[in-house]
């Protein structure tokens, strides 16, 4: 793929490369449902959202968009919309419900009829094993903090690997480990709700040694043909002034925010400064001899999910996560402070700024030379509803979408290895700890009924995929 491939060939489109990936993405804990069937125990988000006042509203996934029964129905919705690519997770505790022990076939019978299903379609399955849903039993023995909950991954890849490796075209290890780290043991704001600063350093150190870990067992279990791959929400940054202050801020939430997964997994090593501004914290003891070699596994393709920028200065502030909760950002919460930026904003008040997801692309060109990137989640919620004929028109998702996807084309023609784009999220879900009051679907889900319904945003990405491109 060059740069040239991307190019415009008329004046009236943007035309993506011959073989780019064209997909849609979910999450299991979001969209499953069947919490308690055929032999799934709970994970950390069936025990954090029965907890009062963690999840808005007291909502569950425990029936989520009943995806686990309307799993037929789901794959013509892809079908329709013309995808390529389907990127969904496997559920932990559904396949190893207490994160140790054999596989449970019934288990891994659902995700058999999930893969046989997408290929018939000509959809390529694309498997996530980790979106955060950690088998409870692990995390009463420890959770991510726990060294050996990184072996404990990387025998249920295994697991995963031996009974679909024959049907998953892709594999990512990880789903934004900087969440399941700095918002489940740092913040608290996620499961499982923990606060404690070293306890979020010592689960990121162990979800990179996972990672590697399961790179191993998936190299020994797959075809050849297979892909092995990660993906971070990198945080695309910008300093508020051309200071030395506020370019120390940006610095400081690179360091804890992106070089703590990307130096392990690249370079195999700790950024040096992110150990001197954790120094308050820990002294990294729990980092051994061999995990940093380890968490370097080669890997075929970075995945990328992106948002929004953010914004940083010298100071401190609340997190930005929410404003009552301890903060995320071990050993800088008290050197920088988040800027609120003008301009538009979706459902979620994250700001609309496709520039920086060109940004971001360009800057791993730069720093992972030779590295294919795939954009695994990018989207936005809106305040979407049926209207009284029944349609659902959400012409802000269509808007942002549109300018999104020209910002990955115009850094495909910067020369950034692009190989694909999966929009978050094929369905309405359960949206963590905002339940389902926000929708960020290109179907939308009527949770009572369950009902499934193209929105305006899922007709203009159909036609976008099956034309190549979007019109400049």
């Amino acid at each position: 793929m060059t740069a040239l491939d991307a190019r415009p060939r008329t004046g009236a489109t943007l035309r993506f490369p011959a073989h780019f990936r064209w997909g849609t993405a979910t999450a299991a804990y979001q969209i499953e449902g069947a919490a308690g069937e055929d032999g799934r125990a709970p994970s950390i988000w069936d025990t954090f959202s029965r907890t009062p006042g963690k999840v808005r509203n007291g909502d569950t996934g425990d029936i989520a968009a009943d995806h686990y029964h309307r799993v037929s129905e789901d794959i013509a919705l892809m079908r329709r919309l013309g995808v390529t690519d389907y990127r969904f997770s496997i559920a932990w505790p559904r396949v190893q419900p207490t994160g140790r022990g054999p596989a449970v076939q019934k288990g891994l019978d659902f995700y058999r009829r999930l893969t046989d299903g997408l290929r018939q379609a000509g959809i390529r399955p694309v498997a996530t094993l980790y979106h955060w849903d950690l088998p409870q039993e692990l995390e009463d023995a420890g959770g991510w903090p726990n060294r050996e909950t990184a072996y404990r991954f990387a025998e249920y890849a295994g697991l995963a690997a031996e009974a679909l490796g024959d049907r998953v075209a892709t594999w990512t290890t990880l789903n934004e480990p900087w969440c399941a780290a700095f918002l489940g043991y740092g913040s608290g704001v996620h499961a499982p709700g923990r606060t404690s600063a070293v306890d979020s350093l010592r689960a990121a150190h162990h979800l990179n040694l996972a990672h590697g870990l399961a790179v191993r067992a998936l190299r020994g279990a797959v075809p050849g043909a297979a892909e092995v791959s990660l993906t971070l929400n990198l945080h695309a940054l910008r300093a508020r002034a051309d200071t030395p202050e506020d370019a120390d801020a940006v610095r400081r939430i690179d360091a804890v925010g992106n070089r703590i997964f990307l130096d392990p997994v690249f370079h195999g090593r700790l950024p040096e400064d992110l150990v001197g501004d954790t120094a308050p914290v820990t002294d990294w003891s729990f980092v051994m001899d061999g995990d940093l070699r380890t968490a370097a596994a080669p890997i075929d393709s970075l995945g990328i999910n992106y948002y929004s920028p953010a914004t940083v200065a010298a100071g401190t502030s609340p997190s930005p996560s929410r404003s009552l909760s301890p903060s995320p950002w071990a050993g800088a919460e008290r050197h920088v402070r988040f800027v609120p930026v003008p301009g538009p904003r979706t459902a979620m008040d994250w700001p609309v700024d496709p520039d920086g997801l060109h940004e971001l692309l360009l800057r791993l060109r730069d720093d992972l030379p030779g590295v294919p990137l795939v954009v695994t989640e990018n989207g936005a919620a809106y305040e979407d509803y049926a209207d009284p004929s029944g349609q659902v028109k959400d012409p802000e998702r269509v808007a942002y979408l549109h300018a999104h996807l020209a910002a990955v084309h115009r850094a495909i023609e910067d020369g950034a290895d692009v190989r694909g784009y999966f929009l978050w999220s094929l369905l309405d879900n359960f949206e963590w700890a905002y339940g389902y009051s926000k929708r960020f679907g290109i179907v939308h889900v009527d949770f009572p009924t369950r009902r499934r319904t193209f929105k305006s945003s899922a007709h203009w990405y159909a036609d976008v995929i099956a034309r190549g491109g979007l019109t400049a």
